[in-house]
């Protein structure tokens, strides 16, 4: 028997032993599949050219403009409930200044963690009114952006930024009135070595937000929809802000919430009952 013909021995006899473990066991699975790779019945195919993987897209479809701004009025929490309860980025990132609302397309940057060259790069496709969007590929809560960017971002007009990791010279933002959702603060220092991609798919605190989407922020938190129901989502939210008008002039005047929304039937069908004091 060849060296050859041993290995391929070895590789059916690891199949038997191990038929219907494979994909159950990690370590089984990893040993067959080593073994694979290593006689040449199994090969990975990243492309000719594994740089090939990053990229910085120039061109991105953004939303229309009253579409943003009617998005913007309506405010993420409005939005959010508009856009049938999606789109909303987790809790962790937070804004870092108070009573600013933005909305904007999305420009999308993925960075490796505690590098910030991609960002640097994103600089350039951005147009007034962009959103930029920044993450990391694995957690990082490094302060991968702080003053000297946000000069550069806003000399283009960009009206925020929403990253997944942390910013540093938070008073300098502030005082700049640059506004900024993050993940953390946090002075950790970055470096510029790692290639990374601009306006490719990424997700942020959960969410997936892709390049062009309509990215609102405010207190409450930061919504991303698709450009394409932005419509659709700001008529949407019209009708329920029109709706909340009348609803808090009678709240104002007095009316209970459990009266407004008819809430009593459903109370009493689900068990709860109103007394004077709990039963002895």
């Amino acid at each position: 028997m060849t060296a050859g013909e041993a290995d391929v021995a070895d590789v059916t006899d690891i199949v038997n032993n191990c038929e219907g473990k494979i994909g159950h066991d990690l370590d089984l699975s990893v040993i067959l599949l080593t073994k694979l790779l290593a006689i040449g019945l199994l090969t990975i195919h990243i492309g000719a050219d594994p740089m090939a993987s990053h990229y910085v897209v120039r061109c991105v479809d953004r939303a229309a403009p009253e579409t943003v701004v009617a998005l913007r009025d309506a405010g993420v929490a409005t939005a959010h409930e508009a856009a049938g309860r999606t789109g909303l980025l987790g809790p962790a990132v937070q804004a870092r200044q108070n009573g600013i609302t933005i909305a904007g397309s999305a420009i999308t940057v993925s960075c490796h963690p505690g590098d910030n060259l991609m960002i640097h790069a994103a600089v350039e496709v951005c147009r007034p009114g962009d959103v930029l969007v920044v993450t990391t590929t694995s957690p990082s809560t490094d302060g991968m952006f702080g003053d000297l960017l946000a000069t550069s971002l806003q000399a283009r007009g960009v009206a925020g930024l929403i990253i997944d990791a942390g910013v540093r010279d938070i008073a300098t933002l502030r005082e700049m009135a640059f506004p900024v959702w993050s993940r953390a603060i946090h002075a950790q220092a970055t470096v510029k070595a790692s290639p990374g991609s601009v306006n490719v798919p990424v997700v942020a605190d959960g969410q997936i937000v892709r390049p062009g989407d309509i990215v609102v922020a405010d207190d409450d938190g930061v919504l991303a929809v698709p450009a394409a129901r932005g419509p659709e989502i700001a008529a949407a939210a019209a009708q329920r802000l029109a709706a909340e008008t009348g609803k808090r002039e009678q709240l104002a005047a007095g009316t209970l919430g459990v009266d407004l929304y008819r809430l009593r039937p459903l109370l009493a069908s689900l068990g709860v009952q109103y007394v004077d004091r709990l039963p002895s």
